[in-house]
């Protein structure tokens, strides 16, 4: 089977555990992530938040939801001023431990994984975007940044 890119949809930021969240949902399937992964997806997510450290409380998450049973929520959250923290957590995928094939049933993952190839477009926009918003200016513009999303449309063939 050959390689092809999915489809990037941004959502608009949620406020979970204090931190202000950026959603960035994947999948090939033209109508979107089924709602109830979706609730499923996010009902785990304060698990995957790590507390405050004086960073300002931004985070953005990608959920995938993969070709077969998978689904896949990536939570990274900005911490020590520059830094990822990830959080994982993945439903009907057992080979990473998941009880079962049910795309609703998410565990958090216990692994060094921190994306597949559709997944990791987001960080590259994020990062560039936290530097030019947070980092970079005389003053940080945290409103600046939450409204500073990777556009739509597919996960690569941007250039």
């Amino acid at each position: 089977m050959a390689f092809t890119e999915k489809l990037l949809r941004v959502l608009s930021p949620v406020e979970v555990g204090g931190r202000r969240i950026k959603r960035y949902h994947v999948t090939a399937d033209p109508a979107g992530i089924d709602p109830e992964v979706e609730k499923a997806a996010y009902a785990i997510l304060p698990e995957l938040l790590p507390g405050p450290d004086g960073t300002p409380p931004a985070a953005f998450v990608v959920l995938h939801r993969g070709g077969d049973d998978g689904a896949y929520l990536n939570a990274y959250s900005w911490v020590w001023d520059n830094v990822l923290h990830f959080g994982g957590a993945a439903a009907g995928q057992p080979v990473l431990g998941c009880p079962n094939s049910d795309p609703t049933h998410f565990v958090r993952l216990d692994r060094s994984l921190i994306g597949c190839v559709w997944e990791l477009p987001p960080i590259l926009h994020e990062r560039d975007a936290w530097v030019r918003h947070m980092l970079a200016p005389d003053r940080p513009d945290f409103d600046a940044y939450l409204a500073d999303s990777l556009p739509e449309g597919t996960t690569g063939d941007r250039s």
